[in-house]
């Protein structure tokens, strides 16, 4: 529902929709599982524009924007282990980074993660959907890590770094991911970059109130019913598709969808349950 959103939101005001593989965490990401991506998202009508985007091979990108960011006195090393890092107050996704290596490390430590000195200050974000987003990034996050100790560069950096390379101007994505939008703001602030308009769809729930993935049991998509489930996912989005239009081919429906597309229709929530069968 996601990438439809995404898809339909850059075709309908005549942009690209670009297409990026988050595969930064090399020992976890599973063989053919971007193919397998690929394939679904042609299936569904969901073709992009220009190459696709390997986060694996960008490396030296990240490392450039590090150099940046440090020249800027914006980071600073950290000798925590996990442990130690989990000991400050409560935040809004755990416990905050209690500062212990905020203004240099103890001494008899080694650099573990690199982090950035988050600001206390309120970030706004003024999403299409969800409205305004506020968050006091020193009170509500703490000193977020850029590098972690295994070497990898985190998702915030590298989905910042990512979008200015891909000259992206909005970005559509679930709602889960709202909470992190404050820190890429920081991160594009600092970077000097364009930062992007934001519109955070809902995220579709299974029945015991989990997002829905693989990783807690979610069905693939039923290959034989893509009609019907793109105008199912349509009407989730607050789109009002016309009667009997998951009868038509999936070229008429997708020319429907960018013709008639809405965001401020969609919810402003931040879960959906997923209907228990299609529409």
């Amino acid at each position: 529902m996601a990438a439809l959103a995404s898809f339909l939101q850059a075709r309908a005001h005549g942009g690209a929709w670009r297409l990026r593989i988050d595969d930064l965490d090399t020992p976890r990401v599973k063989p053919g599982a971007a193919r397998q991506i690929l394939r679904t998202l042609e299936l569904f009508g969901l073709c992009w524009d220009g190459p696709v985007l390997y986060q694996s091979t960008r490396s030296a990108a990240y490392a450039d924007a590090l150099r940046r960011l440090r020249s800027r006195g914006c980071l600073f090393d950290c000798g925590c282990s996990r442990r130690e890092t989990r000991t400050g107050p409560p935040g809004l996704e755990g416990p905050i980074y209690p500062g212990t290596c905020r203004h240099g490390m103890p001494v008899g430590r080694q650099a573990r993660s690199v982090r950035i000195r988050a600001p206390d200050a309120v970030m706004t974000v003024a999403d299409r959907v969800q409205g305004r987003y506020r968050q006091n990034l020193a009170r509500d996050i703490g000193d977020f890590v850029l590098r972690r100790a295994d070497g990898f560069v985190a998702y915030q950096l590298a989905t910042v770094v990512d979008d200015a390379a891909q000259g992206v101007r909005e970005v559509v994505r679930g709602a889960d991911l709202l909470s992190s939008t404050p820190r890429q703001l920081l991160l594009h602030q600092a970077l000097a970059q364009p930062v992007p308009a934001y519109a955070h769809v809902p995220v579709l729930m299974n029945p015991a109130g989990r997002k829905l993935s693989k990783s807690h049991g979610a069905m693939a998509l039923d290959l034989s019913q893509r009609e019907r489930q793109l105008v199912q996912m349509l009407e989730l989005l607050g789109q009002q598709p016309e009667v009997g239009l998951e009868e038509a081919s999936l070229d008429r429906i997708m020319a429907w969808a960018i013709a008639h597309l809405d965001i401020a229709a969609v919810p402003a929530r931040r879960t959906m349950a997923m209907p228990s069968s299609p529409a």
